[in-house]
């Protein structure tokens, strides 16, 4: 327990943790405004490689940054356009686009590098170089505080401005006319429509702003977490974002505190094996804790059902 609780290990599951609750903030979002985004994991993928070629090319993590975020939000919208307007099934959209994510991406990397048969075709990017990877923030005064400091402080800006995020979500969701849109559309369409309310144009607005968040965490993944693109490097954080997101009753807090599950989790994955375990037993720790949070959320959730319909017929 003393070798593998360290300050550096709990560092470490807020650093896994961020890319995840990026994406579970775009659930939560996409869950209120009725639109279920599961392209997130391909958004992720697209947001990455754009953000880190971006940056290369530019010499600037800013605009990679800036263009993996205008990517999100384009396919985001894209999957708009053909479940909104040409009425395709959403979840069908959010799969081909996975599938893009993970089969297109990597022909776009063997056609950028000019990868032909007489060549080995590359399945990896790494151009990300220390001075254009995503700075991280010594924060003042935390940081000399001893073990809080070395847990706390450090972190990319990404990953401050993610649990900022969890907050602002609160406050667009609970607080503002755009977020009192976005509730109605996804309970009740109807009912928003009949008081003026634009029910397409609240939903564009709610997967563009998933995809936005999706490409937040697309660009952390490869401009500081791996310091590059990988064939899928997202590693299904875009579906356990969807998972956190349903533990967290999709409330943007309750949904942090799930990613942060997930992330405690991968950690731990990956201090297990860095011990001598077989990395393949501890590989799916992270899945596995998905699974049986997943199935406990939905026991709890059917025994409150239970209670409430009791409750219920004893009123009447």
């Amino acid at each position: 327990m003393v070798t593998i609780f360290t300050t550096d290990f709990f560092f470490s599951i807020f650093r896994i943790a961020t890319p995840i609750l990026f994406a579970t903030l775009a659930a939560v979002i996409g869950e209120k405004g009725g639109v279920s985004n599961i392209g997130l994991e391909g958004i992720m993928m697209i947001s990455a490689l754009f953000g880190s070629l971006t940056a290369y090319w530019t010499q600037s993590w800013f605009i990679g940054l800036l263009i993996a975020l205008i990517v999100g939000c384009g396919v985001a919208l894209l999957m708009g356009f053909f479940a909104f307007n040409l009425k395709t099934d959403i979840i069908l959209t959010g799969t081909a686009v996975n599938m893009i994510g993970s089969g297109g991406t990597l022909f776009l990397v063997k056609v950028i590098t000019q990868a032909t048969e007489g060549k080995s075709l590359a399945s990896t990017t790494s151009l990300i170089t220390k001075s254009l990877q995503i700075p991280s923030w010594n924060i003042p005064l935390i940081s000399s505080i001893p073990v809080l400091g070395k847990v706390i402080s450090g972190h990319s800006i990404l990953t401050y401005l993610a649990f900022l995020l969890v907050w602002l979500t609160w406050v667009l969701l609970y607080r503002t006319p755009l977020g009192l849109n976005i509730r109605s559309v996804g309970e009740n369409p109807n009912a928003a429509s009949s008081v003026g309310v634009s029910v397409l144009k609240i939903r564009y607005i709610t997967i563009a702003i998933t995809g936005v968040l999706a490409g937040f965490g697309g660009a952390y993944m490869s401009m500081y977490y791996a310091m590059g693109w990988s064939l899928d490097m997202v590693a299904g954080r875009g579906f356990i974002a969807l998972a956190a997101q349903a533990m967290g009753a999709g409330e943007p807090l309750g949904s942090m505190f799930a990613a942060l599950i997930f992330g405690f989790a991968q950690a731990l994955g990956i201090k297990i094996s860095a011990m001598g375990v077989d990395s393949n037993l501890v590989a799916p720790i992270p899945y596995i804790v998905t699974i049986i949070s997943l199935v406990i959320f939905a026991v709890v959730q059917r025994n409150n059902e239970k209670k409430r319909h009791s409750a219920e017929a004893l009123q009447k």
